[in-house]
């Protein structure tokens, strides 16, 4: 709010929030909407959609905004380094203080919204590969049907057919019919290619429109349409405008035609010509024949000539067969010679090795090893009985009841039963057992000596 000076001077002081507010009511009275160009910098889109960018030429810049609303009607992408032409108002932005562009429209300098969106479409699809030669697919040669998607008011589609029937009379075709240009064109577009693909059993689509400007060609150069001539499951041929007009749809198809009347000759070839090539080819093709058994009788006339009579040929035959015979048999005698010769002689080696002879041989020396060993056997078991006999009378000598017969003892102390042999094994009043060839004895010991 305005305030007086305190001195009394008659000054009229504003706050920054006053002065702010008057200056934007100032500028958006005088500004109501302009036009205005320059170049795209510091271009960014927050969360919210809106596009925040500066707009600058060589001697000054300003702040600009394009709200979400506005800019989803944009035919391109805006980019740092664009030079644009917009239409907005002027407006302040009161917590900065700072005066900025409220763009309701805006397209590319010197170049409309529609061709720098055709420039940024082509360019995207070439990235993704739409447009590469090795996805085009081969057109038929003949087509068995061909489906012609066009405006069924104009004149493109009447001369296809005029053509293609001139060119090759009685082939099928089937007209999908198109809005070409305008509000729902592309929907109708790519509802055709599908239905083109699916259910009309084409082998080719025509893709048609006359000429006109970018605008009339906007649906031909729209992504979705692009997108269905590339995933369209049969070739597709591009025959949009003028020779001099390109659309995306022309990059995208299998083949493009300078105009619609040069695809419907491209599409089929002429059938006269075709009539007469076939027939060219078949008088070819039969003097060829002609030719060919010609030559073969003449080469099989000589081979009958070289030729042997069957009978001769068997008689030959036959002789080479007895000859063979008896040449067999001579063999098998010598063969049989030579083994009986051979059995012979195996026959007196066996006999010089019988085994009868080696049996007698073998039963003397058994007989006579049979002697051998009783003989030493019966030496052996007597040295062994004299040997014995001496051990026994040792043993019988070492006997401790031969020695305790003699009169002798033996004493074991009491628990433990150990053998006693010396008086400081014991103690006296200790118990001792007496053991003498008729039995034993328990003694108490009264005294040491």
């Amino acid at each position: 709010m305005q305030e007086n000076d305190p001195a009394g001077t008659g000054r009229t002081v504003l706050t920054v929030t006053e002065l702010t507010s008057e200056l934007k009511a100032l500028l958006e009275k005088t500004y109501p909407f302009i036009w205005i160009t320059g170049e795209i910098s510091n271009f960014r889109v927050p969360s919210s959609g809106h596009f925040y960018f500066t707009l600058k030429d060589a001697g000054a810049q300003i702040f600009a905004v394009m709200f979400k609303g506005q800019n989803r009607a944009l035919k391109f992408a805006p980019e740092d380094g664009m030079s644009v032409t917009g239409f907005g108002r002027i407006s302040v932005y009161p917590p900065r203080g700072a005066y900025q562009v409220i763009f309701e429209y805006l397209e590319p300098a010197g170049a409309g919204a529609l061709q720098a969106a055709f420039e940024q479409l082509k360019k995207k699809l070439a990235a993704e590969g739409l447009f590469d030669a090795s996805h085009k697919r081969p057109i038929p040669f003949l087509p068995s049907k061909i489906a012609i998607i066009s405006s069924p008011t104009g004149a493109v589609v009447h001369d296809i057919i005029r053509i293609v029937h001139r060119r090759f009379p009685n082939i099928p075709i089937d007209i999908i019919p198109v809005k070409v240009q305008g509000d729902g064109a592309v929907e109708e577009i790519v509802s055709a290619m599908q239905m083109a693909s699916e259910s009309t059993g084409a082998d080719t689509i025509i893709l048609a429109r006359g000429g006109g400007s970018l605008e009339d060609l906007a649906a031909f150069n729209s992504e979705a349409v692009a997108r269905e001539i590339f995933a369209s499951a049969i070739p597709v041929i591009s025959a949009i405008g003028h020779e001099t007009d390109f659309t995306i749809a022309d990059f995208t198809a299998d083949l493009r035609a300078p105009t619609p009347s040069a695809a419907a000759e491209l599409v089929v070839p002429v059938k006269t010509d075709l009539v007469y090539t076939l027939q060219t080819y078949t008088k070819r093709l039969s003097a060829k024949m002609i030719r060919y058994i010609d030559d073969e009788r003449v080469k099989t006339h000589k081979l009958s000539r070289r030729l042997v009579h069957p009978r001769r040929r068997l008689d030959d035959m036959m002789l080479r067969l007895d000859d063979q015979a008896t040449r067999m048999a001579n063999a098998i005698k010598n063969l049989l010679r030579q083994k009986q010769q051979h059995l012979v002689w195996q026959h007196s080696r066996l006999h010089a090795v019988s085994p009868s002879r080696q049996a007698s041989v073998l039963r003397e020396n058994v007989m006579r090893c049979r002697a051998r060993m009783e003989t030493g056997i019966n030496a052996s078991m007597q040295l062994q009985r004299t040997r014995a006999a001496a051990l026994a009378s040792r043993l019988s000598g070492l006997n401790p009841s031969a020695v305790l017969e003699r009169g002798y003892s033996i004493v074991r102390r009491m628990p433990d039963r150990t053998v006693v042999t010396g008086t400081d094994q014991v103690v006296t009043g200790q118990h001792v057992e007496v053991i003498v060839s008729k039995g034993k004895m328990t003694c108490l010991v009264e005294k040491k000596e």
